[in-house]
């Protein structure tokens, strides 16, 4: 059949066909090989990191359309590590991220724009502690695809944001001899994250 077609018919079918036309893909992030990273000056003199692995979602993503890609994440907060078992369970506890009222942290996004070579900016809403704020991801990537072992399509990016945690009701602080605070509000957050090509 395909050979009776004229040359142009046959373009034409190719453009159209569902298949073929078809550029965006659904994804699914890998938690085991996807990290949300935290930093927070403390003092003033020295910088305190922390991570959660526990990072879950989806993602729809078009490379030649990137403006139409979307983003729905989840972070568990019970998987909190700073290194300090002792304040891992402050920062779980009531006056931080208050694990067990609110287990997740979410991540949706709103709009996706390119910005620049090889980075997009996606803008979206997250919710700490069951308050949401807008924030926007700057986001290197998504890298070019590859096969690992098991045969899986997956691509890769990283994405970093700054907040501020007394939006989302974090407001412990220490009083310093000196009038400081222990803790500064600015809250910096880098994303690596692995996804599979559903």
């Amino acid at each position: 059949m395909w050979s009776r077609l004229p040359a142009a018919a046959l373009g034409l079918a190719l453009l159209v066909s569902p298949g073929l036309r078809a550029q965006e893909a659904s994804w699914r992030i890998d938690p085991l090989h996807s990290a949300a990273r935290f930093s927070i000056r403390h003092l003033m003199i020295s910088t305190v990191r922390g991570d959660f692995g526990g990072v879950t979602g989806a993602v729809r993503y078009d490379p030649a359309n990137p403006a139409k890609a979307t983003v729905e994440a989840s972070i568990d907060c019970s998987t909190l590590n700073t290194g300090t078992p002792k304040r891992d369970a402050e920062m779980k506890g009531p006056e931080f991220f208050d694990v067990k009222r609110y287990p997740a942290m979410k991540f949706k996004s709103a709009k996706v724009e390119p910005a620049g070579e090889g980075r997009l900016k996606v803008a979206g809403e997250l919710t700490i502690n069951a308050t949401t704020r807008p924030v926007v991801l700057d986001v290197e990537g998504p890298s070019p695809s590859v096969k690992d072992a098991q045969g899986r399509i997956k691509i890769g990016l990283s994405a970093i944001t700054r907040i501020n945690r007394k939006d989302y009701g974090i407001t412990w602080n220490e009083v310093l001899e000196s009038g400081g605070f222990a803790l500064a509000d600015e809250v910096s957050i880098t994303l690596d994250i692995e996804l599979i090509k559903n």
